[in-house]
């Protein structure tokens, strides 16, 4: 399974180790929250030594498998003070795993103020002075490494936000134009990055010999079973790689769960304006790229290229969302605008759903004017030129909230809710309430069965049969999590019986193992169970797992309410 690379970010020394067993055959955010919960005190300060920040390649990555290039990184969140694992496409998973590493691991604190890069490639490991790339934005720090490292290198980094350790910072890969469009948004870990003073990475798999599949001719078979079954599908063959997953905002909007105006309403009058149809005939008259993957090997490819008016490089990645966030949370109708804050948070590295929430509820208390795009912009920006109004916005919805004396602010464990209300999509809303990671909605997609008929159907609108829906989703998503795969196969592997048996025979093909579709569940299950335990010892109790109470209030259209019990709710987290 390769070996550990640990820097010290103190000494600036590296070493290589083998694979302890207690982490043998772990990967992605199955080793990443393993290694959280026995290496990281749960009561220490975030961005402290004793913290560390993990990447690890998911247990496919590397193989031709479709869609198997996600990475995971681990830490305990600055946002949430809880453990946080957050995935990303990009290049650098497939490339470690290409280099036999199956985890890098930043430890310790530097006493110093000076920022270091890593470059990782088939000749070792180098830890240099970052030099001038200290205080730029991602943009120009991918631009400058691509162009002294060559093209196609994986890269991690930070920007302005990372750099001021706020707790809204991300950390952003290079996609495979070599702009920093994919994130790993969620949870502060930008923040975790700066703190060990790492301005980037940089993986490079030149040369390494290809990820070792131990029957080849399984393998195959599965993987083109596997490829059948994504590209078959309505959701992955066919809306998002049309509409990319902006494809969601008439869907969701037309069901009455599009929160709107903080959360007031589940219909915007404007969304037609905002939706994935509309962004897809706007990129095709300006000259974008409507269809693309996030990695290589993606087959489903949900991922774009926005153009401005005059035909110029806007942003790229630009998902539901975020639109959502910048969108119809603050009432901004403006999609150019809603463009240019994704822009703004990619340069900065900031995660896109907590800052849209965010102004949302600088908007609630009367910073900036409800739906005024260019104010937003403006507001935004102030986390670049590193104002106290930028570390304000920059450290999240909470803080905002606490510093405008707001008291609506959507949050769970401190972290932001996305972009469906849990009060008319009760699946994913029982997620909010009791994932470990925060509200999250990657973390069990109860809008599958709750309004895309995937997987079955459960009444949005009703308690019954919810938490069995989140829970079981739940596991699952953990386990495709560590298995390095894209959330959106999930849409695949609900409606199809050969679904996670086609995974598993890909996994035993890669590995030589004879593990069954029972033993992956229970991976998930033991994943669930190490976040837990390590947020149990944090000091989170059952009370962090609920909705705030203004979820108490009657939302419209379908006059439905946040109706669950601490009791109820639980009952969730026992795997």
């Amino acid at each position: 399974m390769g070996k550990l690379l640990r820097v010290n970010t103190k000494e600036k020394t590296f070493g290589f180790e083998e694979v302890p067993q207690a982490y043998a055959g772990l990967g992605g955010r199955a080793l990443t929250s393993k290694m959280i919960l026995d290496e990281v005190p749960a009561t220490c300060h975030p961005l402290g030594k004793a913290n560390k920040l993990i990447f690890a390649p998911g247990i496919l990555s590397g193989s031709p498998a479709a869609d198997s290039g996600r990475l995971s990184a681990g830490a305990k969140s600055p946002l949430t003070g809880g453990i946080k694992e957050s995935n990303a496409g990009g290049l650098v998973s497939q490339k470690l795993a290409k280099l036999g590493i199956t985890a890098i691991v930043l430890e310790d604190k530097p006493e110093t103020d000076d920022y270091s890069i890593i470059v990782i490639n088939n000749d070792g490991v180098k830890i240099l002075p970052a030099g001038d790339l200290v205080g730029k934005g991602n943009y120009a720090v991918m631009e400058n490494l691509w162009g002294k490292y060559g093209k196609s290198v994986g890269v991690l980094s930070i920007g302005q936000a990372g750099e001021q350790c706020l707790k809204g910072a991300s950390i952003q890969q290079a996609d495979m134009n070599g702009r920093p469009g994919r994130a790993h948004g969620r949870g502060g870990l930008g923040a975790v990055m700066a703190a060990k003073k790492i301005k980037a990475i940089v993986v490079d798999d030149k040369g390494a010999p290809r990820v070792e599949i131990k029957d080849s001719e399984a393998f195959k078979a599965a993987n083109k079973r596997w490829v059948e079954l994504l590209r078959s599908h309505p959701v992955s063959g066919e809306g998002l790689p049309a509409f990319g997953t902006a494809v969601l905002v008439n869907v969701i909007n037309e069901a009455g769960t599009f929160p709107t105006k903080n959360f007031r309403s589940g219909r915007f009058e404007h969304a037609k304006d905002i939706s994935g149809e509309k962004i897809a005939e706007l990129t095709e008259q300006r000259g974008g790229i409507n269809t693309e993957p996030c990695h290589p090997g993606c087959v489903i490819k949900c991922s774009n290229v926005y153009h401005d008016k005059d035909g110029k490089y806007l942003t790229s990645g630009f998902e539901y969302e975020t639109i959502w966030a910048f969108g119809a949370h603050t009432t901004i109708h403006d999609i150019d605008a809603i463009a240019m804050l994704d822009r703004l948070c990619d340069d900065f590295g900031l995660d896109t759903i907590e800052m849209g929430v965010t102004l949302g509820i600088a908007m609630e208390g009367g910073m900036i004017p409800w739906g005024d795009g260019k104010a937003a912009i403006d507001l935004l920006s102030k986390v670049g030129e590193y104002t106290p109004e930028g570390k304000i916005i920059g450290n999240g919805a909470v803080f905002t909230g606490d510093a405008l004396g707001v008291d609506r602010v959507p949050v769970v464990k401190k972290q932001a809710l996305p972009a469906y209300d849990p009060r008319s999509c009760k699946g994913v809303g029982v997620t909010y309430a009791t994932t470990p990671m925060g509200a999250d909605h990657t973390a069990g997609y109860g809008v599958t069965a709750n309004l895309l008929a995937v997987g079955g159907t459960v009444d949005p609108h009703k308690k019954e049969g919810n938490i069995e829906l989140s829970q079981g989703l739940q596991i699952a998503t953990a386990a495709i999590d560590a298995a390095g795969l894209c959330l959106f196969v999930a849409f695949a592997v609900l409606d199809n019986e050969d679904g996670l048996p086609t995974i598993v025979k890909m996994i035993n093909a890669q590995h030589g193992l004879s593990i069954t579709p029972d033993d992956v569940m229970e991976l998930g299950k033991s994943i669930l169970n190490n976040e837990i335990e390590f947020n149990r010892k944090a000091g989170f109790t059952k009370v962090d797992d609920q909705l705030p109470e203004m979820f108490n209030e009657i939302f419209p259209p379908h006059d439905t309410q946040w109706d669950f019990t601490l009791e109820e709710l639980s009952k969730t987290l026992k795997f």
